[in-house]
């Protein structure tokens, strides 16, 4: 059975988040959710997290405010705040088993704004690189960088994924440069390859998860 990860994103009226805080908390927060005690052996999301990544790892973004975020971080999950945003995770369910506080969550309206270009990411820290060919959604968006971080995640040595859970997740989100996205094609690092039912064309690579203790050729 096909299992969805839901991550909501506060949207307030009068507070929305900028772009590249919104991505970077949805890599934090999926991230945060692959390493919390309760995703693993015995705990109490672990049977759910591993019929989730037995299949696609199927994640889907909404946006809340006032009252629907409220209902929405009552319910099992994790919070992260990252400068102008924040964004819930919440453990993988069932496709027809998605709480109704979730499921009447909008999907659309996740355009965000990047006031001011963000800084060039520090060198050494993991970034996550969207495709400059592709138009998306930064909801969309913002479930590509998850499965990015996601890929990375398994792809690390259980060493090195401590390491990085321990440094609370050092990351950056970037979109590539035309000729930086042909390089990164041809190197080892993780590519995500869009399915396709929503925004874009099946197959197309959305993001590649550039991590230092990952191979680059």
């Amino acid at each position: 059975m096909e299992h969805v990860l839901t991550l909501v994103i506060r949207v307030e009226k009068n507070a929305r988040p900028q772009q590249t805080d919104a991505l970077e908390a949805a890599a934090l927060a999926v991230l945060a959710i692959l390493a919390d005690d309760r995703s693993t052996g015995e705990g109490e999301w672990a049977a759910a997290m591993a019929a989730w990544q037995d299949h696609r790892i199927r994640k889907v973004v909404r946006r809340a405010r006032g009252a629907e975020w409220r209902r929405a971080e009552a319910l099992p999950g994790l919070t992260i705040t990252h400068g102008t945003a924040e964004v819930r995770v919440f453990p993988p369910v069932p496709l027809d088993d998605v709480p109704k506080d979730l499921a009447k969550l909008q999907v659309t309206g996740t355009d965000f704004d990047q006031p001011e270009p963000p800084a060039v990411p520090h060198p050494g820290v993991p970034v996550i690189w969207i495709n400059p060919a592709l138009q998306m959604s930064s909801g969309k968006t913002m479930a590509q960088v998850g499965h990015g971080a996601h890929l990375a995640w398994l792809a690390l040595s259980p060493q090195h994924r401590k390491e990085w859970a321990a440094a609370n997740f050092p990351l950056a989100v970037r979109k590539a440069a035309p000729g930086h996205w042909a390089q990164l094609l041809h190197t080892d690092f993780p590519v995500i390859q869009d399915a396709g039912f929503t925004e874009i064309d099946p197959g197309s690579r959305t993001v590649i998860a550039e991590h230092p203790h990952l191979r680059s050729t």
